[in-house]
Formats: structure tokens, sequence, C-alpha cells
């Protein structure tokens, strides 16, 4: 049966802290119901605004989709978010074909709230280095010594 203390909580807690420490992120750590550790993400610089519904301010991210649902750093950050949840000591042995549950705890993300919503900080890197300007940016994968060299390249035939 699922079940996860303070105690728990309180030994999962520095490795959830150094993910959201990592990608620059303001959360909360919670226990609901005895059962499900939470993860309350209320501001950070990752963009979350592609994910969200037309009215939506909050997010209650689905753990089983995350690679589907999501990409770039928003994916690497909830994936690393959610192994620093589970721990070392996390199991699930589940089979809902025989209407069987027994796993450690459950997990639940949550980015904003219906009454406080997710508040994206911006990014801190420089419009001309962002692979598309418009767009707020997390990562840039080239730097500007390769953007320099894709220039002379282009330029020399």
């Amino acid at each position: 049966m699922a079940y996860v203390s303070q105690a728990d909580k309180k030994r999962l807690a520095p490795a959830i802290k150094a993910v959201l420490k990592k990608y620059d992120m303001k959360g909360s750590i919670a226990v609901r119901n005895h059962r499900t550790l939470v993860v309350k993400l209320r501001s950070g610089r990752i963009d979350f605004a592609p994910y969200m519904h037309a009215r939506d301010t909050y997010i209650d991210v689905n753990v089983y989709w995350i690679d589907t649902h999501y990409n770039g750093v928003a994916r690497d950050f909830l994936n690393e978010l959610l192994d620093a949840m589970k721990g070392s000591e996390y199991f699930n042995d589940d089979d809902a074909m025989t209407d069987y549950f027994s796993r450690s705890h459950y997990t639940d993300i949550e980015v904003g709230a219906w009454n406080k919503p997710y508040v994206f900080m911006g990014s801190n890197i420089p419009t001309e280095l962002r692979v598309d300007s418009t767009q707020a940016a997390n990562i840039v994968e080239c730097t500007v010594e390769r953007s320099v060299e894709r220039s002379v390249e282009d330029i020399v035939f």
C-alpha cells in the first residue's frame, strides 16, 4: 500500500531541491493523504505556457506522459524532478490487469494552482543568441563560436 511519511519527505527533499536549483525554479514539497508526494512549482525560468490550455493558469502534470507531452528543457526538468521525487527506495509492483496496486508512494507535480498561477520569470539568454528571437529561450545548443563558424562555412564555397 502506498505510504509516504514526513520522514520520507525530509529524506527526498535535498535531491528535489537540487533539481529545482539546477533549473532555477521555485516550488514547495508536500505530502497529500499520507500516500502522495507533491511538488508545487510556483515560478521559474521554464516557460510552461505552451502546455496550458487557453484559460488555464496551472497544469497538473501527468507523470506517466511527460516524454510524450513535453519537449526540450521542460521535459528534461520534469523527468529529473520525477526521478528525485521517487528516490532510491521507490518501487512499483502495480498490475492493473489483476487489480493489484502496490507501490512505495504516488507522485504529483503541479505547475501553478487554480488560485495562484505559475509565474514565468523570463530568460537570461541574450536575444541575439536565441534560436528564435521572438520566443522565450531556455536552452541554446550552439555557442557564439559555432554561430561564427557556420557563418564562415556559408560564405566559403
